[in-house]
């Protein structure tokens, strides 16, 4: 099978990039992206076959730092015409799916519609300026106007989550197939108790690491007031203004609490933090599915997590960690950890245990791969 892979940018090391990553060296793929940062990208990518496409659209370079992004994105692939052969397009982050307008045979791994657009809207605008909100209320309803139109034409759409499925539905209002990620759960081991609570994820406001920080403050205050524990959080940041002053607000929140905050930190170093950590930290705003509680349970490391969206679907209450509902709440869950390490071990052993059986990548292609060919038959074969 001739698979095409379609993603706007490939300039992070998060959860989406690593199931492209893994798509694109399964089917030796060639990956059509606008942008490409060698040094924040995972490496891997350094061996495959990335082609930079699109062009600059100059009224883009008048707009805010996504508004032009958004539009840069979305031209590119509404108007890309792909010239050689092909079997299958797979599509990843929206836009992408976008380039079903003159290519047929599309496959779109929806990871989320987007959140500024949709589920996020009114968060997002809350933060903008008034010359902002009438730029971005603007193009958000020529995205929905123009997404309605191609989305239905799409062959068929997967997604990693039955949450997200739920959204795909909603807003979308067409049907899609969960195939959750998988993940090298035999890459990650534990190591120790190091005595220092983890919470891996992107910079940015709706991962709300300022949630995990009060959380830690409050056990800080309760139980750990000579200081044994520490809190580490870990993640990319990107150049986005918004993302760059969300991450200087926790930069002030983390003084003299015990708080590190590492950026762009490479593979390695991340499951070292993972197999070393107490427990792992999760607070995302509704995660559409989320790979952090599954890197955590392949650590053997219990995971306390909000109970919002795709992580009450990988996490069992009670058996491989907690779902939480409140700051307070996590800070009770943390205690309970470091009071328990029995239960704390147990919960470690049955994550791991879980991520083996339900979560492995054979798994992930054993469904993907059956998704594709039925794309593939629209070519006659």
């Amino acid at each position: 099978m001739k698979l095409l892979i379609a993603q706007p940018y490939l300039s992070l090391r998060g959860g989406v990039d690593r199931v492209i990553l893994k798509i694109a060296e399964r089917y030796n793929a060639p990956i059509y992206t606008l942008e490409y940062n060698k040094k924040e990208a995972f490496p891997e990518f350094a061996k495959l076959d990335v082609r930079i496409v699109g062009k600059d659209v100059p009224l883009s370079k008048m707009l805010p730092y996504r508004a032009s992004q958004g539009l840069r994105y979305g031209y590119n692939f509404y108007n890309l015409e792909v010239k050689e052969d092909y079997d299958v397009i797979n599509a990843h982050i929206s836009p992408s799916e976008w380039i079903r307008h003159k290519n047929e045979r599309v496959l779109w791994y929806c990871h989320t519609p987007p959140r500024e657009v949709y589920d996020l809207y009114k968060a997002r605008m809350g933060n903008r300026t008034y010359r902002e909100k009438i730029i971005y209320m603007s193009m958000t309803r020529a995205y929905k106007t123009i997404a309605g139109r191609i989305i239905r034409k799409i062959e068929k759409i997967v997604t990693n989550s039955d949450n997200t499925r739920k959204r795909i539905s909603k807003y979308f209002g067409v049907n899609s197939t969960v195939i959750s990620p998988g993940i090298d759960y035999e890459r990650f081991g534990n190591e120790s108790d190091g005595r220092f609570f983890f919470y891996p994820s992107r910079i940015v406001p709706n991962k709300r690491q300022d949630y995990v920080i009060s959380a830690f403050k409050r056990f800080r205050a309760s139980y750990d007031k000579g200081g044994r524990y520490r809190l580490i959080l870990a993640g990319a940041l990107s150049e986005d203004p918004e993302h760059m002053r969300y991450y200087q607000r926790l930069l002030k929140l983390a003084k003299g609490s015990n708080v590190t905050i590492r950026t762009n930190v490479n593979d390695s170093a991340l499951r070292k933090l993972y197999s070393n950590s107490t427990a792992v930290l999760t607070a995302a705003v509704n995660e559409d599915f989320g790979i952090v509680p599954l890197e955590a349970m392949a650590s053997w490391k219990p995971v306390v997590s909000v109970n919002e969206g795709g992580h009450r679907e990988s996490i069992i209450e009670g058996k491989t960690g907690f779902l939480v509902n409140s700051p307070i709440e996590m800070a009770s869950s943390m205690r309970f950890l470091v009071e328990h390490k029995d239960s704390a071990e147990r919960m470690g052993r049955a994550g791991r245990k879980r991520v083996v059986q339900e979560y492995s990548w054979n798994s992930f292609f054993h469904k993907f791969d059956r998704a594709a060919r039925e794309v593939m038959k629209n070519k006659g074969y």
